[in-house]
């Protein structure tokens, strides 16, 4: 098995001063966002790419939950990254999620 690659350096893994919701689930995060780092680089966005294109290509439920995984995939980055963000970063992950929730309410039935 190759050897993993190390954590990126950095003086905090969490945001400063977090509470409330945002500190449970950066707190919750924390493994999840480590597996995945620990992952070789290309599954992850291949195995979103894959459920992409069956969001976008099957038009039932089936096409729906795909697209749902991914926006849920999405918006749960989108949370993570969200304080170092500036407002052309956010306004595009905002615009990203409300397209992928447009493609799952499509294939839903709801247009």
């Amino acid at each position: 098995m190759p050897s993993q690659r190390p954590l990126p350096p950095g003086e905090q893994f969490f945001t400063p001063g977090a509470t409330g919701l945002r500190q449970k689930i950066e707190r919750l995060s924390a493994a999840p966002l480590v597996f995945l780092f620990r992952l070789p680089r290309w599954i992850a966005p291949a195995l979103l790419v894959i459920l992409l294109l069956v969001g976008f290509a099957v038009q039932s439920l089936w096409g729906g939950l795909a697209a749902l995984v991914v926006a849920a995939f999405v918006a749960w980055l989108a949370y993570m990254s969200w304080p170092s963000l500036n407002v052309k970063g956010r306004i595009l992950r905002v615009a990203l999620v409300t397209f992928l929730l447009l493609l799952v309410a499509s294939r839903f039935g709801a247009f």
